[in-house]
């Protein structure tokens, strides 16, 4: 026996589903995946600021991003939410990277380069991982190592992508210009928090800065710690923006999903069914 179905799919370029009614922009395509990327990790971050705030474990006017995950119960809410974002950012630059794999076949340049991508994009979602998994107040070092990967390998991975999307669009290069656009916000924030906390951990404005939820604005440092926090959110928020420019691109690809039966019991296949059926390009190789 031998049975195949198409579970779900969505249709190229097409805003109409099967039943006549109009589908929303998230419904096209892939387009669902870097929106909610975008989505839940703002909501990640939002979530565990509220619960901060009202608990009154860090002060309202701009804490840094890790304080807020610091304390129980926000920390546990921090550390899952992010888990998740980090799988929705591999599925995302998943796509992302077969999208341009089958779209130039034969230039090995472009190849390259997003192959390093792909590579750098992984290696920024684990960074994710350990920045939600291992707390600032904690295992610091850890903690910076998984800034580091989130942030710094990330910033590469944008370039990378920015630099595809201008060989790959010759004539339309609105998309480049806004990815270039959110790479210079990216580096800009990048440089400014660096600056910022080599000033505020020198010594100069106290020791244990790092185990400090609570800041007052007499304080020495202050405005240096309110600078480097600012900086972080921007950084954090110019990452996820660029995720935003990947949904118009998702809307044009089209998953299918097959179920095969090859026999009436799981104990037993037919070799030359699976020799016989073809195999749609799901997945590919790397």
């Amino acid at each position: 026996m031998f049975t195949k179905c198409c579970i779900w799919k969505y249709p190229f370029a097409n805003t109409t589903t099967a039943f006549g009614f109009d589908m929303w922009w998230f419904q096209q395509g892939l387009s669902i995946l870097p929106s909610a990327l975008v989505i839940w990790s703002s909501a990640s971050f939002i979530f565990s600021y509220v619960t901060a705030v009202v608990l009154h474990h860090v002060d309202p006017l701009v804490p840094y991003i890790s304080d807020t995950g610091t304390v129980p119960p926000e920390r546990c809410l921090f550390g899952i939410m992010l888990n998740i974002s980090a799988l929705l950012g591999i599925a995302t630059i998943y796509v992302q990277y077969k999208q341009v794999f089958y779209l130039n076949p034969e230039e090995p340049t472009m190849l390259k380069l997003n192959k390093a991508g792909f590579v750098f994009g992984i290696v920024s979602c684990f960074g994710l991982c350990i920045i939600a998994n291992f707390q600032k107040s904690t295992l610091t070092a850890m903690h910076v190592i998984g800034a580091c990967l989130t942030f710094g390998v990330g910033t590469f991975y944008i370039l990378i992508q920015t630099i595809l999307s201008y060989k790959m669009r010759p004539r339309n290069k609105s998309v480049f210009w806004i990815r270039l656009i959110v790479l210079l916000w990216c580096a800009a924030s990048i440089v400014s928090m660096f600056i910022s906390s080599v000033i505020l951990y020198s010594g100069r404005c106290g020791v244990d800065l790092i185990q400090k939820l609570h800041w007052n604005p007499d304080e020495k440092g202050y405005s240096i710690h309110i600078m480097s926090t600012v900086s972080e959110w921007s950084l954090a928020f110019s990452v996820l923006s660029f995720f935003l420019t990947y949904i118009r691109d998702f809307q044009k690809i089209t998953l299918y999903v097959v179920v095969q039966l090859d026999g009436h019991s799981l104990n037993y296949t037919n070799p030359q069914l699976l020799a016989d059926e073809p195999q749609l390009p799901i997945s590919g190789s790397l």
